[in-house]
């Protein structure tokens, strides 16, 4: 194979699909805060100073859901009529419901068919990590929200003022054949801004920005830029672009590089497999690269609703292991409780930890609460593996 092109996008908190995703997880957060067994499942839309929230939520919480909701989009930057959408004044209507009691009844311990806590559903999830960078992910995702942080951080402390909370990144990178990055090929930015300012003044105060995150060694001559290209920006948000829950599956993951099962994960408690089991084959593929088992790994759990194991574990390490796959495949069965439960208690997931998730990827963080990021398996992992070698020999 030949060089080849990747190309990975990341938005900004203030757009309006994280809008929706941060004020998922915000409520999420509220019900694990007085109740670490809630049931939730909240989706949210956002509009033209509108918010809808939706879905099934049990729980013995008791809080002000329309204050989460404004002090969120707060939080995002949309604090006055500057921005076209204002927590102050947007309105906001609830339509809750229960959890189903026949989905209840496989997900809690003893009251299913099966005894241990069953998954939430049915579905496939995928876990990602490759060396391409420290954090074991792939380099074009890590740039493109890295991108979007210091434009959070030029804003934010005034550093460009005329900066607004909506933005999109997007940044192309050249591997060659062994999959190695090359070069950063292209950045595009869009920004939303005040009306004020020239395109030209902005895109030079951009690409400056650009140049203090992406390494020296990544750009050369031959880097195109694309700074708001479409030369002006200065209606954004949910004034004039609706936002949704869970419509940005690849800026959370891997940027398109690892494949993805479909099930989003903002506003779903950690009974939902959409969410937990994803955090868990993403624990299992990034301690498999910590432990130079391969270069890339990908992981793939499925689940049938109410039932306690998964229905499969397949590993592919696209020709990068050092170890057969189904070798690695049994080694992580003896490391990893990837059953419901087992994944809540490996990972601690039963928290209030859900909101700083939905802005700036899932993977490839170094905050404390995610859990999923640790490679404390390396070493039980490397032990399994030459202990399931000596067994088939």
């Amino acid at each position: 194979m030949s060089h080849y092109l990747f190309t990975s996008e990341a938005v900004s908190l203030g757009h309006p699909d994280k809008v929706a995703d941060q004020i998922s997880d915000a409520v999420l957060d509220a019900c694990l805060a007085q109740d670490p067994h809630s049931k939730v499942a909240c989706e949210t839309l956002v509009s033209t100073g509108l918010v809808v929230l939706a879905g099934e939520i049990t729980t013995n919480a008791v809080f002000d859901i329309r204050e989460v909701v404004r002090q969120t989009i707060k939080e995002i930057g949309y604090r006055d009529c500057m921005s076209g959408f204002d927590h102050h004044s947007c309105g906001i209507i609830t339509t809750i419901n229960r959890q189903s009691p026949d989905i209840a009844m496989g997900v809690n311990e003893g009251e299913g068919l099966h005894k241990e806590q069953g998954a939430g559903d049915q579905g496939l999830m995928f876990g990602f990590a490759c060396n391409d960078t420290s954090e074991l992910m792939p380099l074009p995702i890590m740039l493109a929200h890295r991108l979007q942080t210091e434009l959070r951080r030029a804003r934010e402390s005034g550093e460009l003022p005329y900066l607004r909370p909506d933005a999109k990144s997007q940044v192309t990178v050249e591997y060659d054949e062994d999959h190695n990055p090359v070069r950063v090929h292209t950045v595009v930015i869009s920004t939303m801004h005040g009306q004020e300012v020239e395109h030209s003044t902005l895109s030079e105060d951009v690409k400056q920005l650009v140049k203090k995150v992406i390494p020296d060694d990544l750009l050369n001559d031959d880097t195109l830029y694309y700074i708001n290209p479409t030369g002006r920006f200065v209606l954004g948000g949910p004034e004039v672009d609706c936002g949704l829950t869970g419509r940005k599956l690849m800026v959370d993951t891997y940027g398109g590089m690892g494949r993805h099962g479909g099930g989003a994960f903002s506003g779903k408690d950690p009974t939902k497999v959409d969410r937990s089991a994803s955090y868990a084959a993403r624990y299992v593929a990034k301690n498999i690269v910590a432990a130079q088992l391969a270069r890339r790994c990908e992981v793939q759990v499925s689940y049938a609703i109410g039932v306690p194991k998964p229905v499969s574990i397949k590993i592919d390490t696209f020709g990068t292991g050092t170890v057969p796959e189904q070798l690695l495949a049994r080694a992580v069965s003896l490391v990893f409780d990837l059953t419901p439960k087992g994944i809540v208690d490996m990972l601690d997931l039963k928290r209030p930890i859900y909101k700083n998730t939905a802005q700036g990827g899932h993977f490839g963080r170094h905050e404390p609460e995610f859990t999923w990021e640790r490679t404390d398996r390396v070493e039980t992992l490397i032990k399994a593996v030459k202990q399931e070698s000596f067994t088939v020999s």
